[in-house]
């Protein structure tokens, strides 16, 4: 029996001793004393009911036993079973894994591995924004969903992060611990279950989802939510990373989590940008994976706004059914330079929705000035946790479609913005619009004129009009962000629409679209 060893011609020039790790996939399962109801975790079971997944499915049972006791015996060391892809991770050499690739029940092998990096940049804990932490939230409505009662109660959100110090100790998360809502945690690189140590950064997420600073002012919304930590990355195993992620995924739908939470990105140090497809990278299929089973991923777009050998989202954000979250800066609501753009390689809408990009947040010691859509993304999981309360017969994804509705720009998208920001006057069914814009187009010449009234800030303050040109099938041909001020009207030469279908012009709440063919 042959097998195709994917990637296997990089290895060609490597000494047939030279160890490599495989995801070595499998034939077939033994449902022997399979029973989900006594396998997952009942909160899991609920999820699954709700969002009309069967209980059973063969993808859920574990991987057979029988046929990994054969792999230890032929390989160097295992390192993770996977259930969703019935593949086991493991070490080995040319030879042994020549070997094992000629065994009956082996169907596919793929060399595994890839370099992660969180999707922050700079920190400065020493620098504190008081209006920042005032707006993060309230940008997105968030004390009408408060105001409403909705905190995120009864959800279950996972995070996957490179460690979780002080969270244990600090009072921003008191609240948190005291009402034991903390369920579960694993390490998955340490193999145990204290996640207490490693980077901040996961302690610094988790403050956007759920943390209160000193005087109570919410940090994040979901802060009446229960949470599974996960600890994903480690530095000194810079191959592990992608194995954790699926592990974790694993773990966290087998715990019965609604929402999940990865401020990571998988780029340059395996892919290329043209495997940004949402099917190519190892962790996009693993969230595509995970969303089937009704669970909402969250997912950072990625800091590589400003890189130009790169520049456009990563994985797993460019998967379909992940929800990817881009970054904005905080007084222009408008986007952050370093946040990733869309689309994705195959051309679909990325990110889908936005949040600050620059927060005040939680660090290992004290509160402080955090930038990256690493931040963005979990401001945008806290929101989800509430609006999935406001409706728990909510699959996961009439979520994802819920969210992208609410947002400020709505039906107006980009692939700076995706839809912008989410807001809960959505989910609540509250008229916010005060403001009666027009937008107004004309020919004139060789010319089209746009025309938007009011001006929305009396106060003089920048106002932002945001134009696109899609073709039929709706993907971009290009976009804009113009500001207006005293004389809102813009010109545009008519050759720079002659291959577009649809002109859409987005101000102060109102999308118009101008159908040009």
């Amino acid at each position: 029996m042959k097998i195709f060893i994917s990637g296997l011609l990089l290895l060609l020039t490597l000494s047939s001793m030279a160890q490599q790790k495989y995801w070595v996939y499998l034939k077939d399962k033994d449902t022997t004393g399979y029973n989900p109801y006594t396998f997952f975790d009942q909160k899991a079971i609920e999820r699954r009911v709700r969002n009309d997944i069967p209980i059973y499915h063969i993808s859920d049972v574990p991987v057979n036993q029988s046929y990994v006791a054969v792999l230890d015996s032929k390989c160097d060391s295992l390192s993770y079973a996977s259930r969703w892809f019935n593949a086991v991770c493991l070490y080995a050499t040319d030879v042994q894994i020549s070997e094992i690739s000629e065994l009956d029940f082996v169907t596919k092998i793929e060399l595994s591995g890839s370099i992660p990096s969180f999707c922050s940049i700079e920190e400065d804990e020493e620098i504190l924004y008081p209006t920042v932490l005032s707006t993060q939230v309230t940008s997105m409505q968030g004390q009408m969903f408060h105001d409403a009662g909705y905190r995120g109660e009864g959800i279950r959100i996972a995070i996957f992060d490179g460690g979780f110090p002080k969270v244990d100790e600090l009072d921003c998360f008191k609240h948190i611990r005291d009402n034991n809502r903390i369920i579960k945690t694993y390490d998955f690189a340490k193999k145990t279950e204290n996640v207490y140590h490693g980077s901040s950064h996961g302690t610094t997420v988790l403050s956007c989802i759920a943390g209160l600073a000193n005087d109570s002012t919410p940090i994040g919304l979901a802060t009446n939510a229960e949470f599974l930590l996960a600890r994903t990355e480690i530095g000194l195993e810079p191959f592990s990373e992608e194995e954790n992620w699926l592990a974790a995924l694993e773990w966290a739908d087998k715990n019965g989590a609604d929402i999940v939470n990865s401020s990571l990105g998988y780029t340059v140090h395996r892919y290329f940008t043209y495997d940004m497809d949402g099917q190519t990278a190892f962790v996009s299929r693993a969230a595509n994976t995970a969303a089937s089973k009704g669970i909402l991923v969250v997912n950072a777009a990625g800091n590589e706004g400003t890189d130009k050998d790169w520049k456009i989202i990563g994985a797993p954000a460019d998967a379909d059914s992940i929800l990817s979250i881009g970054g904005v800066e905080p007084y222009s609501l408008t986007h952050i330079n370093f946040s990733s753009y869309g689309p994705t390689a195959d051309g679909r809408l990325k990110p889908n929705v936005c949040a600050f990009g620059q927060v005040t947040a939680q660090g290992k010691k004290k509160m402080g000035t955090h930038y990256g859509t690493s931040f963005a993304s979990p401001l945008v999981a806290g929101f989800a946790a509430c609006a999935l309360q406001t409706d728990r017969d909510m699959t996961a994804m009439e979520l994802f479609a819920e969210i992208q509705h609410s947002a400020s720009l709505y039906p107006y998208y980009d692939y700076a913005h995706g839809y912008g920001i989410p807001q809960a006057s959505y989910f609540l069914g509250i008229d916010t619009d005060t403001i009666h814009s027009t937008i107004e187009m004309t020919k004139t010449g060789a010319d089209i004129e746009i025309e938007v009234s009011p001006l929305v800030d009396e106060l003089g303050h920048v106002v932002y009009v945001y134009v696109h040109l899609s073709d039929a099938d709706g993907k971009l041909i290009w976009y804009v962000v113009l500001t207006a001020n005293e004389n809102p009207v813009f010109k545009m030469s008519r050759n720079a629409l002659e291959n577009g279908t649809f002109l859409r012009v987005h101000y102060a709440g109102l999308t118009k679209e101008f159908k040009l063919k």
